[in-house]
């Protein structure tokens, strides 16, 4: 049982940490997607060629991708692992444990796993020639892409959710690594209600901005 316990809590350790190096990795992500709100199309596309080729990015590439695999593989066992450990529904007049939240954290994981795999064959697959297209104009591709709308919709819908997402996962994560405190804790839910709303509400402009001008 403690051996289980443990693996349990080790899984939610790791997890958590790959989640604060994701956290970590949407800002420069955004800084870089505003850059398609430029008229000009050299400076997005001289910071995705700059991303794609420079050594050391390639290398955090890499951790990056490892730690996106960690986190949604970890997140699904230890969702299962739940699932198993309470196989039946909480009878009425009980109340969970769990907040409103976190009851939908593989939902809204799920979604924007979803997402990913969307995003990485438009652009991600393109830069390693395994889909069709041009490597050198992911700009004209993207203002391809945030002009059908269809497309803006489902994007808006994955960020609205990613926001969920993050409000609960900021908090958590340093739950997670003990990092409790009766003054940096609210604190921390603060900045996970910043985060969760200027993260999403960034990345969702830029298409609207785009589609409508």
């Amino acid at each position: 049982m403690k051996h289980v316990l443990f693996a349990s809590i080790s899984k939610k350790f790791v997890m958590a940490l790959a989640g604060l190096f994701l956290l970590t990795f949407l800002p420069v992500h955004l800084g870089i997607n505003f850059m398609l709100l430029n008229s000009d199309p050299e400076p997005f596309n001289e910071a995705a060629h700059f991303m794609a080729t420079f050594p050391p990015v390639k290398i955090v590439e890499i951790i990056l991708i490892a730690a996106i695999l960690i986190h949604i593989i970890y997140g699904l066992i230890i969702q299962i692992q739940n699932w198993i450990a309470r196989p039946v529904g909480y009878r009425s007049g009980e109340k969970a444990e769990t907040s409103f939240f976190s009851k939908f954290m593989i939902w809204t994981g799920g979604t924007i796993f979803i997402f990913l795999l969307i995003h990485f064959f438009n652009f991600y697959f393109v830069k390693l020639g395994l889909v069709q297209g041009d490597p050198e104009n992911f700009y004209d591709m993207a203002h391809q892409l945030f002009r059908i709308t269809g497309y803006n919709i489902f994007y808006l819908i994955c960020f609205i959710l990613l926001g969920f997402h993050l409000y609960h996962a900021f908090g958590s994560a340093f739950q997670t690594l003990g990092l409790n405190h009766r003054i940096w804790t609210p604190v921390i839910k603060v900045l996970s209600v910043i985060y969760a709303i200027l993260i999403p509400a960034g990345f969702a402009s830029i298409p609207i901005i785009i589609w409508l001008f």
